[in-house]
């Protein structure tokens, strides 16, 4: 099982989730990854800034795709950036190994 990417921005409790590709037609933000997150857990920018909350992982197990639904009045703002997981909150909910 692969691990999240940590990066040191401020401290350990970001972990980078991947870059987002579009707005789906809901106007939710989809995202590759290389790690599926858990459902529900915390997205933030590089500011840890909340983006949005994890609602659907899907697509193949090598390389699935991330929904995530918004909590940002623009998020058509975030196409083309790298967004984190905040694994502060739900420490719980970060993979082990």
């Amino acid at each position: 099982m692969r691990s999240f990417t940590s990066r040191n921005l401020e401290d350990n409790d970001l972990h980078e989730l991947g870059r987002v590709l579009h707005l789906s037609r809901n106007k939710n933000l989809i995202i590759r990854t290389k790690t599926p997150p858990k459902i529900g857990m915390t997205v933030v920018d590089r500011k840890h800034q909340k983006v949005g909350t994890v609602k659907d992982v899907f697509g193949p197990v090598e390389n699935p795709y991330v929904s995530v639904k918004p909590d940002v009045v623009k998020p058509e703002e975030y196409v083309g950036k790298t967004i984190y997981l905040n694994l502060r909150s739900k420490r719980e909910d970060v993979p082990l190994s």
